[in-house]
């Protein structure tokens, strides 16, 4: 049985885990305070210390580092690739030192899978549907405005592996299915699935769609701009209102979706109207994905953290089931996520070389 190693860098947390092929052996998560991340100007900056936190962790539990065939990381903010397998090179680490797409902790996880697995001979470093994935059909990227053509960022590996999982338990190929998997957590991205490929999705860091715990989603951008010039708001105070301070938080104070939901049931009408507003939004994205298939689909998923309230999949549940059949699978592993794409690698599969595309732009501004 191989054994593998999955690294999951977090903003103030990092998961590491341990599987034989797909059984989880062990798995830690490793707390990390306010203060000792915002001591780094940089996300790259902390890698000595989450790398140092991480071997002590391994050490400590009596690890063989020897034993392991592959390391895998969470993928970060490269820019736009296929979904798959990618071997960590030099092309991806220095495109991620570069930051274009944005800074985020995920960007450690190649730099960590590359350091561990460069010191145990015949061990391969990799990451795996990072929320870079791109597969939509060309119509999709035409916006309104030329200089800004539509891009993704959606919880790719979380969308992919429960299709995955969703197809394998009705006795089909991933590949033969049309699905709309709807992800519900901080975040919430919908997306059109065809035949294997994300078609249509939308984008969740702070883009557009639907309201979420913590973003804002779609809003009047035109009111936007003029907030912007109101000389009231730094950039870094707007786009933390898009993503980190907007949707529920904004509106309730927190992203707690069970605590609201208990002041919602105990008669805080406010927050009731406002869960309902994000269940809309929600409801309101799937229909859109709906049509992006013509109609022509083989069940809606609902899964992420959120997917476990009632109060909020029973709203949706109530928009979407006349039209098609709603199915449940509430959280995300994304470390069982991880180790299921290593093992398709060890059984076979070959890796994706990544570089970046031809004609490339950054649109960060």
């Amino acid at each position: 049985m191989h054994k593998i190693l999955v690294i999951n860098p977090g903003s103030t947390s990092t998961k590491i885990a341990v599987y034989e092929e797909e059984q989880q052996q062990s798995v830690f998560t490793i707390r990390h305070s306010t203060t000792e991340v915002t001591q780094y100007e940089h996300v790259l900056d902390q890698f000595d210390f989450r790398y140092q936190v991480i071997m002590q962790t391994l050490n400590d539990n009596g690890v063989n580092m020897s034993d392991f065939s592959v390391v895998m990381g969470r993928g970060g903010m490269v820019p736009p690739v296929e979904s798959g397998v990618y071997e960590v090179n030099e092309d991806m680490l220095e495109t991620l030192r570069k930051h274009e797409r944005g800074e985020h902790a995920s960007n450690l996880g190649a730099f960590l899978a590359e350091k561990i697995a460069s010191a145990i001979p015949g061990c391969k470093a990799y990451i795996a549907d990072p929320v870079a994935v791109d597969e939509l059909d060309d119509v999709a990227r035409i916006s309104g405005m030329p200089e800004i053509p539509r891009r993704t960022i959606f919880h790719a590996l979380n969308h992919k592996a429960t299709a995955r999982l969703h197809a394998s338990i009705v006795g089909k190929r991933y590949e033969d299915l049309n699905l709309v998997v709807a992800h519900l957590g901080g975040g919430v991205t919908i997306g059109a699935h065809r035949k294997g490929r994300v078609i249509e999705v939308n984008q969740g860091l702070d883009g557009w769609g639907a309201m979420s715990p913590e973003r804002a989603g779609t809003i009047d951008a035109g009111l936007l701009v003029r907030m912007c010039f109101t000389g009231k708001y730094t950039q870094h105070e707007i786009l933390r209102k898009l993503a980190g301070q907007g949707g529920l938080i904004a509106h309730c104070g927190s992203n707690n979706v069970q605590e609201l939901v208990q002041k919602a049931e105990n008669g805080d009408e406010r927050v009731a109207q406002v869960l309902k507003a994000f269940a809309y939004s929600v409801g309101k994205e799937i229909g859109a994905m709906l049509a992006v298939l013509h109609g022509k689909t083989d069940g809606v998923i609902l899964t992420g953290g959120v997917a476990y309230n009632d109060y909020i999949v029973d709203y949706v549940k109530a928009m979407i089931e006349p039209l098609a059949t709603v199915y449940v699978y509430p959280g995300e592993d994304e470390m069982a996520a991880l180790a299921s794409n290593a093992v398709r690698i060890l059984r076979g599969e070959n890796p994706k070389v990544f570089s970046v595309k031809e004609g490339y732009v950054d649109y960060s501004f």
